[in-house]
């Protein structure tokens, strides 16, 4: 019985699911057919994409279904994120996000004896449609010049019986960022799969990348439910519907080929079993030959079509055409129909064929009729790409004819012509008469000039012909310059009124069956000059309310098809003469390239049209520079002024309105990180190129870097043969304010032109410039020498000389890194202090150029490396002119593989001097004296028990630039400059929006746990010292605040920062350490909100009970002694000229009083991108004013130790 009743619960339940899989579609075979048969679309999830939008960006880990598989175990596809910072292969983000967080699939790093090969591998997917295309993103970047071969990357289709046809292969052409492309994958009545294949065999990682997957209407045509076809469509048995002229066209629109199944009448032609009547014989000894891609080749992806047209597949036949193996004697090729009878304009002969134009050896196709005469009745011109396109022709002749179909081609490297599906009508009607010779037409004339100088804006033939046929509708045939490159429904046609000399271009219906934009192509021109304009008159009018788009885009021809340049949708009113004038930058383009129009209508009907006329190219030959009033010197207020984007970049600096320098609320120019439109590594501004002179120049500017993760700007000098040296570079946080750079510039033998270059090593921060000038004469001396590119003026003198030079060049003897970059790039001063060159007691200055005197103390700041042991003595000497020098700095020690810190007070007391590093040997072996970043701040030197209130930069505190340590940086603003961050109110100094303070943001342009550290000076070793700062971080704020102690390359963690909510609140951590230590404040990004430092202050041998624990020692690194001596001699002249004066000479003994330091030395270090004068630009509130301004102390909130503060 139990039997029974389980036996029939059993086939209840089987009745139940046998009638839910025939309710539910979701249960049924249909999936990944690129149809949405759930609700919910789960039956096309991972099929290659993601269900609705049809996408893949491989943001999932499950990468939409795609696999890697790789054919040799060195080489394979990973998926990938670009990293933390730019990176020295591969893309610098992913294309969809755009930032260090996002993920693409790239390649490994390969080096082999033989080509190594990677296979990506779809999911199976069923059914597509013959207009189904795949649209994505990939990067193509040969970062160590190794050679990209010729088939880095491409694309084919594989079948059920494991067979596979080629599909895509881009030009393997280097460039530094993604670029877009369409495979074109056609009808396929089988299930199949997608193969992404990478093949190279030396190549570093990333380099070629594939992203941003798009699947594009590849469904077949959808039943309409409870309706029938709409008139003018026929409807096929699984009952969708397709319209008219895609009945007997040769391709299976319906998907059961019910379009194609009653078409008897019908003169076909697939060439599967023979020629079908068509004659390959030619006058030319370039011939036309039939047969498949099989017999061409399966192992040379850029040999032949890939596949066929009737079957999509590499064992189909078809007419191809290419450069034979033996060599280009004739560049043309011709095949022709039997002998037709004649037609009229009732019932004309309508051809359709489809054809596949690859590669440079594409010169183009013409359709001839030989009646009496032979003249063209059709052309396509060039290379389409890899795509078979349907072409429509209508031939009407009252005397017997035949179709000639003739190719071009060209003497390249590659590709092809390809002819297969010719179907003609049954007006096409076979004829008995007998063949006659028709009139070969006349052949056209020789080009006036040589090929390159064809459309090159500029007339090298008289009357101007090399220029007459290039677009510009100023030349009488300069309309018919544009070629329709449509492969879609829509088409580009010309409009000529003979009568009113009306011409315009106009949006019609075209044969082509993919979904795609009509597009028309103007010849190859250029290049051009930086102020080559496009200008041009549109209209989208009608009764609808949205007409379509039109576009405009750049194809180069090296770097490919670029972004739109300009696009717009919608209409421009009711009327069919609601015209509108526009001028598109076209720029300056070192390669030649080609101009597209691109459009598409909603509907294309007399009730709606697009059209263009009017074109013309203004200004636009490549030796043309327009008159700049002011030159190079430029505010940006009215443009550009002598500079102008470069279009071989990533992208483009902005004019940003209200932060400027010169007014505050003016313009400035701007790269912001933090754009989310932003792709690519670098975007460069290029001046007009400068004549060669004798003389040298000054490049002055205002700057800015700011953000935790800004990058680097860079000026660079481009010489005439596109050699590019650096003179000056910054990167890293500098802080929300403007920072005035002067950047020398050597005498030039030859023309030359400068460049402003941003890198972008980060994702979030901006960078700017303004003010820029531009003179014929020396720099004063600069504030500031990092030592890239250039020695700012400093020399060397001594019996061993100073060498300017890197990481790289550095062998047994100097430092790995400078301190500017931290990296080997980087530039420092160096000599090299061992015996067996520089004796003991040998001496070596490098020496500043001369300075002039001020009123004001100064404090130079310098980074110092001394390697080995017995380096040699290290002295700083400031030598007034025509007096004896003044000792400010002194070492001898081994420090370590370690930059440290020095400075020193000068007080010149309106005398011009000059700054001496000079270096004595000490016998070492192996052993050097490394200068870098010297810098000079217009305030004193701060004090050894630094109090910093960050009013006028960092003091004694500075951001890393080791990578190995962090990614991000702290960054210095004030709530009234802040524009972009969340920002506390005001800073604790001064408790007003205008105090300054560090601030750490977190968001999603960067990884979550990434981290800043804050580093102070190197301190001594000690019992007790008293740090004390200010915190500020809010419940909103998911980052983190770690104080440690660095020694000996350890942290050892001194305090945890925990949620504050409030306002700012103080913190006292005593610090213990046998050894020399830094403190580290360390920020650790979240995803939201921001943490904020103000009023750090630490006490060195002074605990936080204000007990003293240290002894007391004198630091024999800062040296005033001579400075008293020198002090007194410029005393005693001052009063011997001006002894009448008694006024100037109190004035002098106040100044003579300057030399003499009021504080004990400080050791410690500076970023120099905080210390510029800001006394024009910052105006501080006097101390007083606040109550908690005096010692940063606030007697309500205080609290001490190394405890998490809550």
């Amino acid at each position: 019985m139990l039997h029974l009743r389980s036996s029939g619960l059993f086939l209840l339940l089987s009745l139940q699911w046998a009638a839910g899989s025939q309710a539910n579609p979701c249960l049924s075979e249909q999936r990944c057919d690129f149809v949405c048969d759930c609700s919910d679309c789960s039956d096309e999830q991972d099929c290659g994409y993601r269900g609705k939008v049809f996408e893949c960006d491989f943001e999932d880990a499950g990468m939409c279904g795609w696999s890697s598989q790789s054919l040799d175990a060195e080489y394979s596809w990973e998926r990938r994120q670009s990293g933390d910072l730019l990176p020295d292969s591969g893309p610098s983000s992913d294309f969809t996000i755009g930032t260090a967080t996002g993920w693409f699939m790239g390649v490994s790093a390969v080096k082999t004896a033989f080509p190594s090969r990677t296979l990506l591998v779809s999911p199976e997917m069923k059914q597509s449609s013959p207009t189904c295309r795949l649209r994505l993103r990939y990067f193509l970047w040969d970062s160590g010049n190794t050679g990209l071969g010729s088939t880095p990357l491409w694309a084919s289709i594989y079948y059920p019986d494991s067979k596979e046809a080629v599909a895509w292969r881009p030009e393997a052409t280097s460039v530094r960022g993604w670029r877009e492309a369409t495979i074109f994958l056609g009808r396929i009545p089988t299930s199949f799969r997608i193969h992404l294949y990478s093949q190279r065999s030396e190549g570093r990682r990333d380099d070629v990348a594939i992203d941003q997957m798009e699947f594009l209407d590849c469904a077949l045509p959808l039943p309409l439910l409870g309706k029938e076809c709409p008139a003018g469509m026929m409807e096929c048995d699984r009952e969708g519907c397709v319209e008219e002229r895609q009945v007997c066209d040769g391709s299976d629109d319906c998907g059961d080929r019910t379009d194609e199944n009653k078409c008897d009448e019908y003169w076909r032609c697939d060439f599967e079993e023979d020629l079908c009547g068509w004659d390959l014989r030619s006058l030319s000894k370039l011939k036309w030959v039939r047969t498949s891609q099989e017999n061409i080749t399966m192992m040379d992806p850029l040999q032949g079509p890939g596949r066929d047209h009737s079957t999509n597949s590499a064992s189909g036949h078809f007419l191809y055409v290419t450069v034979p193996v033996g060599g280009l004697e004739n560049d043309w090729a011709a095949f022709q129909s039997p002998i037709l009878e004649p037609t009229n304009s009732s019932y004309p002969c309508k051809m359709v064929m489809y054809t596949h134009q690859f590669g440079p050896r594409s010169g183009g196709l013409t359709v001839l009729v030989a009646d009496r005469n032979i003249y063209p009745v059709w052309e396509r011109a060039g290379a389409l790409g890899d795509v078979w396109v349907k072409a429509e022709v209508e031939i009407v002749t009252n005397s017997t004819f035949q179709i000639v179909i003739m190719a071009a081609i060209r003497d390249f490297a590659y590709g092809g012509i390809a002819i297969d599906s010719i179907v003609l009508s049954p007006e096409c009607r076979l004829s008995s008469a007998n063949y006659s010779f028709a009139n070969f037409p006349k052949p056209p004339g020789h080009d006036c000039t040589e090929p390159d100088k064809m459309c090159d804006f500029h007339p090298d033939c008289s009357p101007a012909d090399d220029e007459a046929k290039c677009g510009d509708f100023s030349y009488a045939e300069g309309s018919s310059g544009w070629t329709d490159t449509s492969i879609g429904s829509q088409g580009w046609v010309l409009y000529e009124n003979f009568t009113t000399e009306e011409k315009y271009l106009y949006v019609t219906k075209a044969p082509g069956q993919q979904l795609t934009e009509a597009q028309t192509r103007t010849p190859l021109l250029g290049p051009s000059g930086p102020a080559c304009t496009l200008s041009f008159d549109f209209a989208l009018t009608g009764n609808p309310s949205h007409i379509g788009e039109l576009s405009v885009r750049v194809i180069d021809s090296m770097l490919g098809l670029q972004p739109k340049l300009w696009e717009f949708s919608g209409k421009t009113g009711t009327e069919e003469e609601a015209w509108k004038q526009v001028n598109i930058t076209i720029g300056a383009r070192k390669d030649r390239f080609q101009l597209a129009l691109e459009a598409q209508a909603v509907k294309l009907c007399p009730c709606s049209k697009i059209k263009v006329k009017n074109v013309h190219f203004i200004s636009c030959h490549a030796d043309y520079f327009p008159s700049s009033p002011t030159a190079l010197s430029c505010n940006f207020e009215n443009g550009l002024c002598g500079w102008y984007q470069d279009n071989s970049d990533n992208f483009d600096w902005t004019v940003l309105d209200g932060m400027d320098h010169t007014i505050g609320i003016g313009r400035s120019l701007a790269v912001d990180m933090w754009s989310s439109s932003l792709r690519g590594a670098f975007g460069r501004l290029l001046s007009y190129p400068q004549l060669a002179g004798s003389s040298d120049y000054c490049l002055s500017f205002f700057y800015k870097l700011y953000g935790p993760n800004i990058g680097t700007l860079n000026v660079k000098l481009l010489g005439n043969n596109g050699y590019e040296s650096i003179l000056w570079t910054r990167s890293g946080a500098h802080g929300n304010t403007w920072h005035e750079a002067h950047c020398p510039v050597p005498h030039q033998l030859t023309n030359f032109q400068l460049m402003f270059e941003a890198v972008r090593s980060g994702f979030d921060g901006r960078v700017a410039i303004d003010d820029v000038t531009f003179l014929a004469s020396p720099c004063t001396v600069p504030r500031m020498c990092s030592f890239e590119g250039q020695k700012c003026g400093f020399t060397s003198s001594g019996q061993v000389h100073w060498l300017h030079r890197n990481g790289h060049s550095a062998t047994t003897t100097g430092p790995k890194t400078d301190h500017t970059l931290e990296s080997e790039q980087g530039f420092y001063m160096m000599v090299n202090t061992d015996a067996t060159l520089f004796p003991s007691g040998s001496t070596t200055v490098l020496t500043s150029p001369v300075r002039q005197g001020t009123t004001k103390t100064e404090c130079v700041h310098f980074w110092y490396h001394m390697g080995g042991v017995n380096p040699g003595y290290l002295t700083v000497y400031v030598k007034p002119e025509k007096r004896a020098r003044v000792k400010i700095f002194f070492d001898s020690l081994n420090q370590g593989d370690v930059w440290r810190h020095g400075n020193g007070n000068i007080s010149s007391a309106l005398v011009d001097w000059q700054l001496e590093f000079e270096v004595v040997g000490a016998g070492g072996k192996g052993t050097h004296v490394a200068v870098d970043d010297i810098f000079f701040s217009s305030h004193p030197c701060e004090n050894r028990d630094s109090k910093c209130s960050l009013e006028t930069g960092l003091c004694s505190w500075s951001n890393t630039q080791n990578v190995k340590m962090d990614k991000l940086d702290w960054e210095l603003t004030s709530q009234e400059a802040e524009r972009h961050y969340s920002t506390p109110a005001g800073d604790h100094t001064l408790g007003t929006e205008k105090g300054h303070f560090l601030f750490f943001p977190s968001s999603n342009r960067t990884a979550a746990n990434q981290n800043a550290q804050l580093l102070s000076p190197h301190l001594p070793p000690t019992k007790g010292t008293c740090l004390k700062f200010w915190a500020y971080k809010p419940y909103s704020s998911d980052s983190q605040l770690k104080v440690w102690s660095l020694s000996g390359g350890r942290l050892q963690q001194l305090l945890v920062v925990g949620e504050l909510g409030g306002p700012w609140k103080r913190f006292d951590v005593n610090i213990t350490s046998t050894e020399e230590y830094q403190i580290v404040f360390e920020g650790i990004k979240g995803t939201s909100g921001v943490v904020a430092l103000d009023d750090i202050e630490y006490t060195v041998g002074v605990d936080c009970a204000n007990k003293v624990t240290d002894a007391v020692t004198t630091s024999s690194k800062r040296d005033n002694t001579g400075g008293i001596a020198a002090s007194v001699i410029v005393v005693l002249l001052l009063i011997g000229t001006m002894v009448a004066l008694l006024f100037y000479y109190l004035r002098t003994r106040q100044a003579v009083n300057a030399l003499l330091p009021s504080s004990p030395p400080a050791d410690g270090f500076s970023n120099e991108g905080y210390e510029p004068d800001l006394t024009d630009h910052v105006k501080v509130p006097a101390v007083q004013n606040h109550p908690m301004a005096a010692g940063f102390n606030n007697p309500n909130v205080s609290v001490s130790a190394d405890v998490e503060v809550a």
